[in-house]
C-alpha cells in the first residue's frame, strides 16, 4: 500500500496529490465568482422593477431544478456551440473550444450563485427598513449605504447558509471528472482501476474531501467569530 501511495514511477502519490490541487482550485476559483453573482442575483429579487425581479427568479428556479451535473454538460458541450454559431455570423467556420477547468468553475458557480441568492435574499429579509433609511438620514449615497450599513450585516446573517453551500461546493467539484478535469476523484478513479486497488484509493479519496470538510470548518468558525467580534456577550 506505502509503494502505491508513494512518489515516482512505482507510486500513485504525485497524480493525488496535483488532483487535490486541481479539486481545491476549482472550488477556491468558483467561491468569489458564484458569491459576486448570488449577491447581484439577490438584489436583482429585491428590485423595484418587475423585470428584473422576474429574470433573477427565473434564474434560481431553473438552476436550482436542474441536476448539477447535467448543467456542466451544457456548459462544457453546448456553450462552444452557441459560441461557434455566434461567432460564425462574422467568421467562417469557427472552432471555439472552452477549456474544462473554465467549464467547470462556470457550470459550478451558476448553480452556487442560483443557491446564494436565495441565501442572500433570506439575509436582506433580516435586516430592518430603518437601516436604509440611517443611511440615507447620515446623507449616504445608496451604493455607500450597502457597503458600510447593509452589506456587513448581510454577511453575518448570510454566513451560515454560505458556509453549507462551500461544503457543497467542495463535493461538488468531483463531477468534474465526467469532463476529463484531472481532479482528486478522476486521479484515484485512474488509480483505482490500474492497479486494481479500489478500497485503498477511493478511501484515500475520502479521507482528502474530509480533511478538507474539516479545515474548511475551521476556517468558518474563525470567519463567524470575526464577524461577530462588535457584537454584546
Amino acid at each position: 500500500m506505502l509503494e502505491l501511495l508513494s512518489y515516482g514511477d512505482s507510486g500513485w502519490g504525485d497524480e493525488i496529490i496535483a488532483g487535490l490541487s486541481v479539486t481545491l482550485s476549482l472550488a477556491l476559483a468558483t467561491l468569489p465568482f458564484g458569491l459576486l453573482a448570488g449577491f447581484f442575483i439577490a438584489l436583482a429579487q429585491n428590485s423595484q422593477d418587475a423585470t428584473l425581479r422576474a429574470a433573477a427568479n427565473i434564474y434560481t428556479t431553473v438552476f436550482r431544478g436542474l441536476p448539477e451535473l447535467l448543467t456542466l454538460f451544457i456548459v462544457f458541450y453546448g456553450l462552444p456551440l452557441f459560441l461557434n454559431a455566434v461567432y460564425g455570423l462574422f467568421h467562417p467556420a469557427p472552432d471555439l473550444q472552452i477549456n474544462n477547468f473554465l467549464a467547470g468553475m462556470l457550470a459550478l458557480g451558476t448553480v452556487f450563485s442560483a443557491y446564494a441568492a436565495e441565501v442572500f435574499q433570506s439575509a436582506f429579509r433580516g435586516i430592518a427598513k430603518g437601516q436604509y433609511e440611517a443611511g440615507t438620514s447620515l446623507g449616504l449615497s445608496w451604493i455607500r449605504t450597502m457597503r458600510f450599513v447593509i452589506v456587513p450585516q448581510l454577511l453575518r446573517l448570510a454566513l451560515p447558509g454560505l458556509s453549507n453551500l462551500w461544503l457543497i461546493l467542495l463535493k461538488e467539484t468531483a463531477l468534474v471528472s465526467a469532463i476529463g478535469l484531472p481532479d482528486l476523484l478522476r486521479q484515484t478513479g485512474i488509480a483505482a482501476r490500474v492497479s486494481k486497488e479500489a478500497f485503498l484509493f477511493f478511501g484515500v479519496a475520502c479521507l482528502f474531501y474530509l480533511l478538507l470538510s474539516i479545515l474548511s470548518s475551521f476556517a468558518i468558525g474563525y470567519i463567524e467569530r470575526f464577524t461577530q467580534r462588535g457584537e454584546k456577550i
